[in-house]
């Protein structure tokens, strides 16, 4: 799969050309050749499949056979994350991202280990949609999951309030997922704490806004773990894995 700026206006029949730096990759790195069928998206829910018409330097073209258009699959899963230390957090948006999360939101808890601030938040932030961008065109996604600028508590809240349901994993919680209302539509709110775990402080505000705090098991995971393990539980009980 290959991410393009758009699709719009491409017809059956029609050529798609697609250059830089993606081109270059495909070409240069992955030897594409004239003649393999790929799949294009715009990450917007639109694909092309076809064969490759033509190959260049830092450009190919593909023949457009089949054009499909997919709605956003429901419930939207939100995953919240802690911003972790070292390569975790790359990890944790990886396989969120191959899991099916449409949006990720780094949260800045106030026991996170790694703090972004000033040219360091950006370069941190624009890894991880790098990653986010890669794990969905090798997971064969036409939704791209949106990562979201650094947010804080007062933020995480907010967002835990809008939420159909709100999922907030704690070692000390009582509830478990198996009893959690999960939606069919709308939308799944899941936060995962730092390695230094949740400030008494944030999970107050979290279960004032509505949040429902849960203990996936006995086992404690790491946070860049944590999330994919959640996820999996809250998707198998609905529509989207039916």
């Amino acid at each position: 799969m290959h991410l393009v700026p758009a699709l719009d206006g491409v017809v059956a029949g029609g050529t798609v050309t697609i250059e830089g730096d993606e081109a270059h990759h495909a070409v240069a790195v992955r030897r594409l050749r004239a003649g393999e069928r790929v799949v294009l998206t715009d990450g917007a829910g639109t694909s092309v499949t076809g064969p490759v018409a033509s190959t260049g330097k830092r450009v190919f073209a593909v023949l457009a056979e089949e054009i499909e258009h997919a709605e956003p699959a429901t419930p939207a899963l939100t995953v919240v994350q802690a911003i972790p230390k070292g390569e975790r957090g790359e990890l944790a948006v990886e396989v969120l991202t191959e899991i099916g999360a449409a949006r990720i939101v780094p949260w800045a808890a106030s026991r996170s280990v790694a703090v972004w601030k000033g040219e360091r938040a950006e370069r941190s932030l624009a890894k991880w949609r790098a990653t986010a961008r890669e794990a969905a065109k090798q997971a064969r996604r036409t939704w791209f999951p949106e990562v979201a600028p650094m947010a804080s508590t007062a933020e995480v809240a907010a967002l835990v309030e809008a939420a159909g349901l709100a999922v907030v994993l704690h070692e000390e919680g009582t509830a478990t997922l198996a009893t959690a209302a999960v939606p069919e539509t709308g939308g799944i709110l899941l936060v995962v704490g730092p390695e230094g775990g949740l400030a008494e402080d944030e999970i107050a505000a979290f279960e004032a806004a509505g949040a429902v705090t849960v203990r996936l098991g006995a086992e404690v995971l790491r946070t860049s773990t944590a999330g994919v393990a959640a996820a999996a539980a809250l998707l198998a009980r609905t529509p989207r894995w039916a």
